[in-house]
């Protein structure tokens, strides 16, 4: 196994006392993902404290934990690497990586579409050359420099997701990535209770390409609104613009996609239906080629590609006899339309929506929500809802397409799964505060096949 960091280097990046030398394999800050060989960190966060699980972590075979206290159970002679702040140590290790990587760096963020972007990014890159990126979407202050410090030395390319929902976040974790690339998929008001405005949004976004290179390009969606600002904030740098011109024919299984990239035709089949889908490989394969990676090689590690757990996953329930797409870790109102669209390609006795709120929306969220109506009268036979933005659009429903609304999603979990029945498509979606995956793990059980 190599090793991602000798004593030597833990020591120089993050100034830190070494009780007892060891070579780290690997990054870890949870003890439950834990691999042998690790470096154990410490974190401290409105969750729990990593100090509390140090010991643990070494009797799962931790090479080594960062602390900035000595914990209870961890003895003085134990491979201990004592930093001032935990947090700290972590970014210390992540800049330190950044700095003696010597591929190439690409770094996604957008409104809708950034973590879908950056697994097609991985993906394409993989056929190109050793590609690393975050497999979870580690997209804020703790992610990112997790991302980072995980880099491998002797990788090609890293993909590096960058999130955001208040003004001032992107800068510092942009300025930490240093990126090569830069992609913003799109600019939507997602995020907008806490931003003000989409021109606010579309500034916070920008700071990506502010941390660029003289010789970076950026990657922006030809269509936005939003685009002269995005340019102005890239100043005199190359920029390369996606989704025009683009052909997306999609059926229940999948979209064929044709588009032009930097003079290019390029076609490829995604196991994903959904023009937004295409608009994401779009975007991917338009970063590869700014990165220099060969373009055929990209588009053919990407075909066949199709979306994970929470993100439009589409597989079997009722021991194969319905269907579940699974876009439950978050949600907007343009990737609510997006999802509604891929339900009604289904073929389907009976399609059926689960909604869960959509959040961070602030005097936006209620006209927002209601907003969805019409896309939600077209798409669906039967509507469930939980949440109290939710509510409204719900009872403006006519009584048949009803099927039932709860305050929260445990509540709502139980009266989805009996109501369900052979032959339905099933959409599950709303923000991550709404706990959808509880909707979700409730009628897999009934059987996943």
């Amino acid at each position: 196994m190599s090793k991602l960091y000798a004593p030597a280097e833990l020591t120089l990046a993050t100034g830190g006392l070494l009780r007892r030398p060891f070579h780290a394999t690997g990054i870890s800050i949870d003890t439950r993902t834990l691999k042998p060989g690790d470096l154990f960190v410490a974190l401290v966060g409105d969750n729990g404290d990593g100090h509390d699980h140090a010991a643990a972590a070494l009797e799962k075979g931790a090479a080594g934990v960062m602390v900035h206290r000595l914990p209870d159970g961890v003895p003085d002679d134990a491979p201990v690497l004592q930093v001032a702040d935990t947090m700290a140590g972590l970014t210390a290790l992540a800049r330190f990586a950044r700095a003696r990587f010597k591929g190439r760096l690409v770094a996604v963020t957008g409104s809708v579409g950034k973590t879908t972007t950056k697994n097609m990014l991985r993906r394409a890159l993989s056929a190109v050359g050793k590609t690393w990126g975050a497999e979870a979407s580690h997209n804020n202050h703790w992610g990112v420099p997790l991302t980072l410090a995980r880099l491998p030395r002797d990788a090609a390319y890293c993909v590096v997701e960058i999130g955001m929902n208040h003004a001032g976040e992107i800068r510092p974790l942009a300025e930490l990535a240093q990126p090569d690339v830069a992609v913003i998929t799109t600019i939507e008001k997602v995020h907008i209770g806490y931003l003000g405005s989409i021109e606010a949004i579309a500034d916070e976004k920008a700071d990506l390409l502010r941390a660029l290179p003289d010789d970076g390009v950026a990657v922006l969606p030809a269509a936005t609104p939003m685009l002269a600002r995005l340019l102005a904030a890239a100043g005199p740098r190359r920029h390369m613009l996606f989704g025009a011109g683009v052909t997306a024919d999609s059926d229940a299984e999948g979209c064929s996609v044709s588009a032009l990239i930097g003079g290019h035709a390029v076609h490829l089949h995604l196991a994903a239906p959904g023009r937004h889908m295409a608009m994401n490989a779009v975007a991917a394969l338009t970063a590869a080629q700014a990165l220099g990676a060969d373009l055929d090689r990209a588009v053919a590690g990407l075909d066949g590609f199709a979306p994970v757990a929470g993100r439009g996953l589409r597989r079997p329930i009722l021991e194969g006899a319905a269907l579940l797409l699974d876009e439950s870790y978050n949600a907007s109102a343009p990737s609510m339309r997006a999802a509604l669209a891929v339900l009604a390609l289904q073929p389907a006795t009976r399609r059926v929506v689960v909604l869960g709120d959509m959040l961070e929306l602030g005097d936006d969220g209620p006209a927002e929500h209601l907003g969805l109506l019409d896309d939600v009268l077209a798409h669906a036979d039967l509507v469930f809802a939980c949440g109290p933005l939710m509510r409204p659009l719900f009872q403006a429903l006519p009584v048949d397409r009803q099927g039932g609304y709860a305050t929260s999603s445990a509540e709502l979990a139980p009266i989805v799964a009996a109501a369900l029945r052979a032959g339905d498509a099933v959409l599950v979606k709303g923000s991550l505060g709404t706990k959808m995956k509880l909707i979700v793990d409730t009628i897999e059980p009934a059987g996943v096949s």
